[in-house]
């Protein structure tokens, strides 16, 4: 029989998802793990980001998790806050997360999940980083081969056949657009309508100001909103760093005829954005220098009817982006490559027979897609109650945030227990160990309805939740 290990995996992009994926596989013991890379080297950059206990429990599993706490700030209550006036809406504590899902809900800095992540592909010897190289086409699908041709930057193109390829190439998915293209199908990607500023302060910055010091130095996260805007901010980086991340309509590439996602963004629009909210938001938005402040665009794409061709899957943004306000984002991508990994390790055969391949990947999807669609949705959602207007429904939302009782669902999915229950307590991968062999045999033929069979468990831990 042949051995799982030696199959060929190749992954296309180093970012979350494609140094999870190559992570997850080698951990798992796979021999020859290759990812392409259009960057030069990884100078991770980025601003904050949640840490949130699905996210924890696979790293933790992968040996890497230990490292990213030590710099991490440990989330013990939000604070929900009315942009104009700093009045608080409602005060979440969450001084029993770790408690209750075994690991803490932390905040940290993205080059620090990021370089964790990198450091521990680094040490294991059967993981092979291309740089400066990026992916032109997929050539092939399957059956048998995959076969797709790597562009280096200062080289000829060449072609590289692999058993499994990963798309973890982002919401620009070169990937996606091939593995599209050959089941006849379209996705494209859409404005969201939002953008985001994101900033971050120094302890310097801050510390000769008692009521800017007291927010670093707390273990709370503030989200001040406002119509159609909002901003969320959290101390990062053993509390050296206060991060600010915004969400406001999009202006700046509304009118771009490029696929731009990135600008250098005019503090003075900044400001008028932001020019009703409380002087202590204004005062932290002052703070950042002229010429750095940076405004990102948030896209988005439908959602696909397949993540699989062949031996070929896809991964992350490529094709579950999300919109920030679940702070989910990382997280999904990292569980889809742990995934991924238990599926092609558990292949009948080894992964020889191409198909059994192929339809275990399929298992991935049928694992991973449902849930993923529910936080994206979430996601939305949460924009759509935080960033009402003034009228009977913001009225009723701030009725729901003053009356609700602790442990009670609150409109702010994020912070909303029964939504923490459902994210914080999934087991990706003993989710995958348990039900692999039922999703198999029902894509074989053996059983008659896998879409009752997938959907029933995933929508088992969605129950209660308003979408």
């Amino acid at each position: 029989m042949s051995d799982y290990r030696d199959l060929r995996i190749s992954v296309i992009g180093a970012g979350m998802g494609g140094l999870a994926c190559a992570l997850a596989f080698a951990k798992k013991g796979f021999k020859h793990v290759d990812v392409y890379e259009t960057a030069s080297n990884l100078g991770f950059v980025g601003a904050g980001i949640q840490l949130a206990p699905n996210m924890a429990r696979v790293l933790d599993r992968w040996g890497c998790w230990d490292s990213i706490l030590a710099e991490a700030t440990n989330i013990k209550s939000s604070s929900i806050r009315e942009g104009s006036s700093n009045h608080e809406l409602v005060h979440v504590e969450m001084p029993d997360i770790e408690q209750k899902y075994g690991y803490p809900h932390c905040t940290g800095h993205r080059a620090s999940l990021a370089g964790g992540l990198y450091e521990g592909c680094k040490k294991e010897p059967n993981i092979t980083f291309h740089f400066s190289t990026s992916l032109a086409g997929v050539k092939s699908f399957g059956p048998g081969k995959v076969v797709f041709t790597a562009q280096p930057r200062n080289g000829e193109a060449y072609d590289v056949e692999t058993d499994v390829l990963l798309g973890a190439d982002g919401i620009k998915s070169v990937v996606r657009t091939g593995l599209l293209k050959g089941l006849n199908i379209t996705a494209d990607v859409e404005d969201t309508g939002q953008a985001a500023y994101r900033i971050m302060l120094t302890r310097a910055e801050m510390e000769h100001d008692p009521e800017l010091l007291e927010l670093l130095d707390s273990d709370c996260a503030l989200r001040w909103i406002g119509e159609k805007r909002h901003i969320v901010a959290y101390p990062i980086s053993n509390k050296t760093i206060y991060n600010l991340s915004t969400c406001q309509p999009d202006v700046n590439f509304a009118a771009a005829t490029n696929a731009t996602y990135t600008t250098r963004g005019s503090k003075p629009a900044m400001l008028k954005v932001y020019g009703d909210f409380h002087p202590i938001v204004l005062k932290m938005l002052n703070m950042v220098p002229e010429g750095e402040v940076c405004e990102w665009r948030l896209r988005s794409h439908k959602p696909l009817d397949s993540w699989i061709l062949g031996g070929v899957a896809l991964v992350g943004d490529a094709c579950h982006p999300t919109l920030p306000h679940l702070s989910q984002g990382a997280a999904m991508a990292i569980e889809d490559a742990a995934v991924l990994a238990e599926v092609v390790s558990s292949a009948p055969g080894g992964g020889t027979d191409k198909e059994a391949l192929s339809r275990a990947l399929k298992v991935y999807e049928l694992l991973r897609k449902e849930r993923t669609s529910i936080l994206v949705e979430l996601a939305a959602a949460s924009a759509r109650t935080l960033h009402l207007g003034e009228g009977k429904a913001k009225e009723e939302r701030d009725r729901q945030f003053k009356e609700a009782k602790k442990g009670q669902p609150i409109p702010d999915k994020w912070a909303s227990p029964e939504v923490q229950h459902m994210i914080y307590s999934y087991d990706c991968v003993a989710e995958a160990r348990e039900k692999f062999d039922e999703l198999y045999a029902m894509l074989a033929g053996e059983k008659n309805d896998h879409t009752n069979g997938a959907n029933g468990f995933t929508n088992g831990h969605a129950n209660g939740i308003a979408v």
